[in-house]
């Protein structure tokens, strides 16, 4: 029968059907395994995309993807001329590849080359088995299949994700970054051609356990391309002369701590982008590691950096080694909730300001005896008699903060605190806060603290820091006012420096604390940029004689403000708010001038005898103002005893010598607080929102 004639063509055309129908039943019967599901190494990356730390498959390799990065355009020309001429033009299998492979396997006596596809080689790393030509006919089967399913650029990106590079080394990336110490966008010509070589047989050519093999493998690769003309051959003879590496490069290993606690907050995601200052990052933990050798067995230390602006965290040090063999290194202490001493007393007084109930320079008792039924002591056993609130602050004693919190009432500052989204733990079978917060006896995180710092340092605004180089904002809250911000700052700018240290031309605003029993030492300052919170204690809570927050976590602190690029608070203090008072005491309104002893308690009707009361607007109102430039607001009060002092927002108003009533006008819209006190010191207070009307 003549080649060409109608039966012939119509056999050749049922053999194509049959081949086809069963490549179909194939592609059904044994699908593809998906690539969907790949493991890939976990990234945790700096605000600037640099590694902190990687973590490895559950399988234990270093697999990072390749979609979507950067590779060297020269290692792609490279690769596909050694291993793949035609992958753009053929389906998955090269008829010409597998000729020419076993021609040469015939002719020489071993196999010289080998007629892989990349496509076939994705399908094998996707699925290994043993080098068997069941396995080989297996391979292009799921090439076939790849190439059905996914784009030319897919295949290829899977190829590069899968090629072995040696040991539990998977993929272009991780051989770079191992090898080289970088990604694989920008590549030498001998590096290239290194990583097209090792996958072939990665285990032999290892450079980092057989060195000469892997530069054999890299010339042979230089050689082949130089003779098709690839290359030049003066190009392969520079690439030659140089070094293969003889190690691989240390895994990144920046900041633990937060990337543990990233990584278990979004558990599906593979690249984990913090706010994190890397270059920050690797001077304090340098920092700590020194401070860490000099502390004793069982001791560490925690620190976090924070910028004010963005309310991000910059450094993040969840203690002071790791791995450590003397105490259980990978407790993040920064939250770990513990007592936090005295370091809570700035923002009792900061209260104490917008309640209208002290100032800097009002006098307060600095004196022995209980204090409603609490009857704590001075740290230093001495009591200094009737001080200056900022004298008190200054110098941390007890009582005042004790007087002051048991007006303000241990409730209504927990809950204060609250509402800015920090909650203070009690201590167990406590059911409600008492006083002894004042003096550390509640729990608090490190974070929370340095979170509430960075608040005085925005004016009394409060954000929760954020850990994360891109996410939704955290809302802004109204911590404290303007005015009691500028009060604490001015006042814990002259908070002694530790011993060893000289004042120098940068100033700061710090507070430290030490818990009872000596068991836990903060600090925590801030400049015009950042605010830095420093722990140091035991993790597991033990007694250290002599650890203090002045003594031990203070150097650490100024510190860590030397890596800084932090002008201090001189930009803070310049920027006075409205409403601060700079006067002494002589000069301050009759109620300001000293804090008295609690007014009584109210138990029913207001009467002249008992504190001030404001009955109208009622709290939690809404006004309405007229648009009229005569109208006002009358509020309405009674009780107390003259003269009556009204407070706006925790600033001074205005004064009255007769009765408590004010007729006054709004500057905007939105909530107000007004605050009313008498001759006696005993106050009341009332939140409400005021909307002008339109004429």
């Amino acid at each position: 029968m003549a080649t060409g004639s109608p039966r012939t063509l119509s056999g050749w055309a049922g053999l194509a059907a049959a081949l086809a129908l069963l490549a179909w039943a194939l592609d059904r019967a044994l699908p593809p395994p998906g690539v969907e599901g790949l493991d890939y190494t976990v990234e945790v990356l700096d605000a600037a995309g640099e590694p902190l730390r990687l973590f490895t498959t559950e399988d234990g390799y270093w697999r990072l993807p390749s979609a979507g990065r950067p590779v060297d355009p020269q290692f792609l020309r490279l690769l596909l001329a050694y291993e793949d001429r035609r992958f753009y033009h053929h389906s998955g299998v090269d008829p010409l590849a597998l000729g020419r492979a076993a021609w040469q396997a015939l002719t020489q006596g071993r196999v010289i080359s080998g007629g892989s596809t990349l496509s076939m080689q994705a399908a094998r790393l996707l699925e290994p088995r043993p080098r068997t030509l069941t396995a080989k006919l297996q391979q292009m089967l799921r090439a076939w299949q790849l190439e059905r399913r996914l784009e030319k650029q897919q295949i290829l990106d899977l190829y590069l994700d899968l090629a072995p590079y040696g040991g539990n080394l998977q993929g272009v990336r991780a051989a770079s970054r191992f090898y080289f110490g970088k990604e694989p966008g920008f590549l030498g010509l001998a590096e290239a051609a290194l990583l097209v070589a090792l996958p072939q047989s990665p285990e032999r050519r290892r450079p980092d356990r057989h060195p000469q093999a892997a530069r054999e493998a890299r010339d042979q690769v230089l050689q082949r391309l130089a003779a098709a003309g690839v290359i030049s051959p003066a190009e392969a003879a520079r690439a030659m002369a140089e070094p293969v590496p003889r190690g691989r490069r240390p895994t990144p290993f920046f900041a633990p701590h937060l990337a543990d606690r990233l990584r278990a907050e979004r558990p599906g995601e593979r690249v984990l982008h913090s706010s994190i200052d890397g270059r920050l990052q690797r001077r304090l933990e340098a920092l700590a590691s020194r401070h860490q050798r000099r502390l004793g067995d069982g001791l560490t230390l925690a620190a976090l950096v924070i910028e004010h602006g963005a309310a991000a965290v910059r450094a993040y040090l969840g203690s002071g080694e790791y791995f450590a063999q003397t105490f259980p290194g990978q407790i993040d202490m920064l939250r770990a909730v513990r007592s936090p001493g005295s370091s809570l007393k700035p923002f009792i007084y900061g209260l104490g300001f917008d309640a209208g109930l002290i100032h800097p320079e009002t006098l307060i008792e600095d004196r022995p005896g209980p204090v409603s039924g609490y009857a704590p002591g001075n740290f230093d056993r001495r009591y200094l008699g009737e001080i200056r609130v900022r004298q008190a602050l200054v110098q941390s004693r007890n009582l005042p903060a004790v007087r002051l919190l048991d007006r303000l009432g241990p409730e209504p500052f927990a809950r204060r605190l609250e509402q800015a989204g920090v909650r203070l733990r009690l201590p167990q079978a406590v059911e409600r806060p008492g006083l002894p917060i004042a003096l550390g006896g509640v729990g608090l995180t490190l974070e929370e603290l340095g979170g509430l710092y960075a608040a005085l340092a925005e004016g009394g605004r409060y954000r929760a820091p954020g850990l994360w180089a891109q996410g939704p904002a955290e809302p802004e809250l109204a911590l404290l006012s303007p005015a009691a911000a500028w009060y604490l700052t001015d006042i814990l700018a002259e908070v002694p420096l530790p011993a060893g240290f000289a004042p120098g031309p940068r100033r700061l605003a710090f507070k430290t604390g030490t818990s009872y029993g000596f068991r836990d030492a903060w600090c925590l300052g801030y400049g015009a940029r950042y605010t830095v919170a420093v722990w140091v204690g035991r993790p597991d809570g033990g007694y250290t004689p002599g650890l203090s927050g002045l003594g031990t976590a203070a150097p650490v602190l100024l510190e860590v403000f030397d890596l800084l690029a932090d002008p201090g608070i001189e930009s803070l203090l310049q920027a006075r708010p409205p409403g601060v008072l700079l006067a002494g005491v002589g000069a301050l309104p009759a109620v300001l001038q000293r804090f008295g002893d609690p007014g009584p308690r109210r138990t029913g009707p207001t009467s002249a005898g008992s504190g001030p009361r404001i009955r109208y607007p009622p709290a939690g109102s809404l006004v309405e103002l007229e648009a009229r430039p005569e109208a006002r607001i009358l509020v309405e009060a009674a009780g107390g005893q003259a003269p009556y002092y009204w407070l706006l927002d925790g600033r001074y108003l205005t004064s009255s010598q007769e009765r408590p009533r004010l007729a006054w006008r709004p500057s905007g819209n939105g909530p107000v607080s007004l605050t009313l006190i008498d001759h006696r010191g005993r106050s009341d207070r009332v939140e409400f929102e005021v909307r002008s009307l339109a004429e």
